[in-house]
Parts: structure tokens; C-alpha cells; sequence
């Protein structure tokens, strides 16, 4: 069974959170200037801080635009998606992988039209070597001419290798960040392991924002935005100094890389 809190573009699609999840959607899409976004990474500095999530609800979002997705499962450490989507794990992309059959034969067609999940698969003894093989390149070969974009929920890239290996193999990497939560050190070294190996990180997503701070939040973006008058210092002073409560009241927030945020609530964390 879909699990419904989890995917709100697909169950609760007029809510704000599906509308950030349009909006993260909107800014991928805008960030590739020189190319476009067909295959994409999702990745974060830690566990916890809602990458799976993330993910899941963008392939929905691009699936809804009337495009052919495909979400991958490539967390072969702790594989998230198959609960999501409410799908059998005991095949998935390390079968084909390890079979050098069709990429494809186990992936699962969803409720929403167009949008397809291959899920991890049997936990294999060496995954970081299994994304470096023939057969891994031979998979991308395979699907990325099939569908419009290719979705990657990959582990962490601080704990494991597996993440800056396959950002070499897509044309962008989005960083899932939990405000509140997130060592400002293991970030940057996030960030310095992806840019060692020339990945292009298109930008964050920002969890944890509280409601309680929401209306301050979009009155200093918004005026930051349009150019307006200052915000009042005390605002400022609230928008940073209130980040980080509860799960129940966090906030997933969309940043470009320009500074564009948007954000909206969401109450539900993963991997």
C-alpha cells in the first residue's frame, strides 16, 4: 500500500506541501541552463533528514507534468522506496545488476500515469563496486533514453562512497538538508566530497523550518526576492533563530543556488 503521508503531491496534491514540491520541482528544471536535467541525484549529508521523501515526491511532481519517470532506489545500504510505493524489494536493481538482464524487468509501473519504481533490490556485500561496473553504465545506457527523467535515492554521501560515484553518472545532485539537525562541518564536507569529484549540485532542499516561524520567513524572502524595502531586523533574527523544531512541524524549504527559497510544511521523516 502507498504510503500516503509520505507522498503528498500524489494524495494531497492542491496542499502547500505538494505546491514546494512544484515550486523544487520548477527550480531543477530552471538550473539547467547548459543541459537538460534528465537524470538526477538525491542525496543528503546524514541519515535522517528526508531524502527518500524528497525524492519520491519529485518523481511524482515531474510524472504529473505528463512525462515518463523513473525512480531508482540506489541506497543499497538502507533501501526506503519500496515502503513508500508499498512494493516487493526481493528484486529489484541489484538483481539486474548482478544478472546483467533487463534493467527494467523489475521495475513497477505506479498509480500515477507515466511513473515507473525500480527498487533496491537484495542488499548486495559490495554496493559502492556495484555502482562502479560495466553493467551500472550499461543501465544508464538502457533506461535514460526510455524516460524523460531517471530519479536516483541514493545514501548518504558522507557515510558511504555510493553517492559521489553515481553524481559522476547524472546531470545533477540535489542535497535533502534537516534544518536544526545537520552539523554545519559534515555539510561542507558533503559538499566538498561531491565538488572533489566535479559533481553539479543544482541546490538544496531545506527540512525543518517550523510553522511558527513560516509568516516571517516568506515575508523576508519575499522582499528579498522583489527587491523591496529591508525587512525589519527582528524578523531576521526570528527566521534564524527558530529553525529546527519538531518532526510533527517541520517545514521542507525549496533554495536555488541563486537564493530563491520557498517553503511549505511537511511532517514526515525518513532516510
Amino acid at each position: 500500500m502507498i504510503d500516503n503521508r509520505t507522498l503528498q503531491t500524489l494524495s494531497n496534491p492542491h496542499s502547500p506541501v505538494a505546491e514546494a514540491f512544484r515550486v523544487a520541482r520548477t527550480n531543477i528544471e530552471f538550473s539547467g541552463v547548459d543541459q537538460s536535467i534528465k537524470t538526477l541525484l538525491i542525496t543528503s549529508s546524514m541519515k535522517g533528514e528526508g531524502k527518500s521523501t524528497v525524492s519520491s515526491n519529485l518523481a511524482v511532481a515531474f510524472a504529473q507534468l505528463g512525462r515518463k519517470v523513473l525512480l531508482v532506489d540506489a541506497d543499497f545500504r538502507r533501501p526506503t522506496l519500496h515502503r513508500i510505493f508499498g512494493l516487493d524489494n526481493r528484486h529489484g536493481i541489484t538483481t539486474s545488476l548482478l544478472k546483467k538482464g533487463d534493467p527494467l524487468e523489475f521495475a513497477h509501473a505506479t498509480a500515477v500515469p507515466g511513473l515507473s519504481v525500480l527498487p533496491s533490490g537484495p542488499i548486495p556485500p559490495n554496493p559502492a563496486e556495484l555502482l562502479m561496473t560495466a553493467a551500472m553504465t550499461a543501465f544508464l545506457q538502457r533506461v535514460v533514453p526510455l524516460f524523460d527523467h531517471v530519479i536516483f535515492d541514493a545514501p548518504p554521501a558522507t557515510i558511504v562512497t555510493d553517492a559521489a560515484i553515481l553524481s559522476t553518472k547524472v546531470d545533477g545532485v540535489v542535497l535533502v538538508v534537516r534544518s536544526g539537525k545537520v552539523d554545519r562541518r559534515l555539510l561542507k564536507r558533503c559538499r566538498e566530497q561531491l565538488d572533489q569529484v566535479k559533481a553539479n549540485v543544482l541546490g538544496v532542499v531545506v527540512n525543518g523550518i517550523t510553522r511558527e516561524n513560516e509568516a516571517y520567513y516568506y515575508q523576508y524572502y519575499y522582499n528579498s526576492y522583489y527587491g523591496q524595502s529591508q525587512t525589519p531586523q527582528r524578523h531576521k533574527r526570528r527566521v534564524r533563530g527558530k529553525r529546527g523544531g519538531s518532526v510533527a512541524d517541520a517545514v521542507p524549504t525549496v533554495r536555488e543556488p541563486q537564493g530563491l527559497r520557498v517553503g511549505q510544511e511537511n511532517d514526515h521523516s525518513d532516510a
